[in-house]
C-alpha cells in the first residue's frame, strides 16, 4: 500500500494517481478472485460489486472516512455471498489504511472496535464454526490501522525535522546578514575616525606651512617650515600604518564565534595606552591639550571604544574651535564605569554652508557599542562637551 506524496488531497493529480492506483488494485482483486478459491467463483453479481468496491477509492485522500462505508457497502454483500474472500480483502485494507493514515490515532482506534466488533458480532451470529477465521483477519484489520497511525506519526516528525531545519537556516543566514552589516558599520566607523583625524591634522599643519611661508618671505623660518612639514609627515606614516593594520584585519577573517564586537580587540588601534600620542598630535596643530588619566584600567572593548570616542572629539575641537583652542580631555573610573570628558574653549561661528558629518553619530555607537551612553553639546560658557559612560563589565568577557 503506497504512502502518500505531498500531493493536495483533492487536486486533479490526487484524483488522477489514486484512479491509477484503484485500476491496478482492481486488476490485482481480479487475478485473486480467479486463482484462489476461498469461496464461490464470482458471478456477474460478484464481479460487480467486487469491481465496484474499488470506484471509491479514486476520492479515498479526500474522503476517506465516506471511501470506508462505501467500499464496505459492496464487500459486505459480497462477503456474505460467500465470494472469493482472498479478492476483496487488498480493497478493504486499503481503505482502512487510509482513514488511519489521514487521520488522529483516536480516529483509527474507533474505526477499528467499530469494524472489528461489527464483523465478529455479525460472523457469530450466522456463522459460529468461522469465528476463529474472523479473529485472523481481525488481526490484520489492527496491524493495517497500526501500520498508518505509524506512516503519518513518523511523516509529522519528518515534517517537523525539515520545518526546524528549514527555520534554523532561516536563522542562520538572518545571522549572518546582521553580522555582515555589523562588520560593514565597524569598518565605516573605523575608517572615519582614523582619515578624519588624520585629514584634519595634515590640513592644519599645512596652514601652518602656508601662513610661515607667506608671513614674512624675506625673513623666512626655515625652522619652523621643517618643523610643520615633519609633523605632516609624521601623521601621513601614522595614518598609514593604522590604515594598512585596518586593512590587514579584514583580510584576515571576517566575525568569528564571538561575534563583530570582538574584532575592536583584534583591531590595530591602541586603547587608553593611546591617548598620549592623540593628545601630542592634536598639539601640532597649535591646539593646546590637557590630558588628565586617572586610575584608568579598562577591558580591551571599552578601552578602544574611549579611545576613537577621544579621537573624533579632538579632530572635531581642532577642526571647528578655531585657532588657540585650548582642548580638555579627563578619563577616569567611577561606579563601575570608565567615564571619558572632552571639553573646549573654541569659539568658532557657524558655518551655513558645513554639511554635517558622521562624527556625532559614531561616537554614539561606539559608547553603544560597549552598552554605554554619550552625551555632546555645546558649553553654556563657550566651547563643546562631550561626555561618555561605558561600563567596564561590558567588555570583561572579550580577551
Amino acid at each position: 500500500m503506497p504512502a502518500f506524496t505531498r500531493v493536495v488531497p483533492g487536486s486533479r493529480r490526487a484524483l488522477r494517481d489514486d484512479a491509477l492506483f484503484a485500476a491496478g488494485l482492481a486488476v490485482l482483486a481480479a487475478v485473486l478472485a480467479t486463482f484462489f478459491e476461498d469461496g464461490r467463483r464470482p458471478d456477474l453479481l460478484g464481479w460487480g460489486l467486487l469491481l465496484c468496491a474499488h470506484v471509491p477509492l479514486v476520492w479515498r485522500r479526500s474522503r476517506p472516512l465516506t471511501v470506508l462505508l462505501a467500499v464496505i457497502a459492496f464487500i459486505a454483500p459480497y462477503h456474505a455471498i460467500d465470494y472469493t474472500h482472498t479478492a476483496a480483502v487488498p480493497v478493504g485494507m486499503v481503505a482502512l489504511y487510509t482513514v488511519a493514515v489521514t487521520g488522529r490515532p483516536r480516529r483509527a482506534l474507533i474505526t477499528g472496535l467499530l469494524v472489528v466488533g461489527v464483523t465478529l458480532s455479525v460472523n457469530a451470529s450466522m456463522e459460529p464454526h468461522q469465528v476463529a477465521e474472523v479473529l485472523r483477519i481481525s488481526g490484520w484489520i489492527v496491524s493495517v490501522l497500526l501500520l498508518g497511525v505509524y506512516v503519518r506519526i513518523h511523516r509529522q516528525y519528518v515534517a517537523s525535522v525539515l520545518e526546524r531545519a528549514e527555520r534554523a537556516e532561516r536563522t542562520r543566514e538572518e545571522e549572518a546578514r546582521r553580522r555582515v552589516a555589523e562588520e560593514r558599520l565597524r569598518v565605516a566607523r573605523d575608517l572615519h575616525d582614523l582619515l578624519a583625524h588624520s585629514i584634519t591634522l595634515v590640513g592644519v599643519q599645512t596652514s601652518v606651512a602656508a601662513h610661515v611661508l607667506a608671513a614674512d618671505p624675506e625673513r623666512l623660518d626655515r625652522a619652523a617650515v621643517a618643523k610643520a612639514l615633519d609633523d605632516i609627515a609624521d601623521t601621513c606614516r601614522s595614518a598609514r600604518g593604522e590604515l594598512r593594520a585596518t586593512l590587514q584585519v579584514l583580510r584576515a577573517a571576517g566575525p568569528g564565534p564571538e561575534g563583530p564586537e570582538a574584532d575592536e580587540t583584534r583591531g590595530p588601534l591602541p586603547g587608553l595606552d593611546g591617548l598620549a600620542d592623540l593628545a601630542a598630535a592634536a598639539r601640532t596643530s597649535g591646539a593646546s591639550v590637557e590630558l588628565t588619566v586617572r586610575d584608568a584600567d579598562a577591558p580591551p572593548a571599552v578601552g578602544a571604544a574611549a579611545y576613537r570616542i577621544v579621537q573624533e572629539a579632538l579632530t572635531n575641537a581642532v577642526r571647528h574651535g578655531g585657532p588657540g583652542i585650548t582642548i580638555r580631555v579627563g578619563i577616569g573610573v567611577a561606579d563601575a564605569a570608565l567615564r571619558v570628558s572632552v571639553t573646549d574653549d573654541g569659539r568658532a561661528a557657524d558655518d551655513p554652508a558645513h554639511t554635517p558629518g558622521f562624527g556625532l553619530v559614531g561616537m554614539r555607537e561606539r559608547a553603544r557599542s560597549v552598552g554605554g551612553t554619550l552625551e555632546a553639546g555645546r558649553r553654556d560658557g563657550g566651547g563643546f562637551e562631550v561626555s561618555a559612560v561605558l561600563p567596564l563589565a561590558a567588555g570583561g568577557s572579550v580577551s
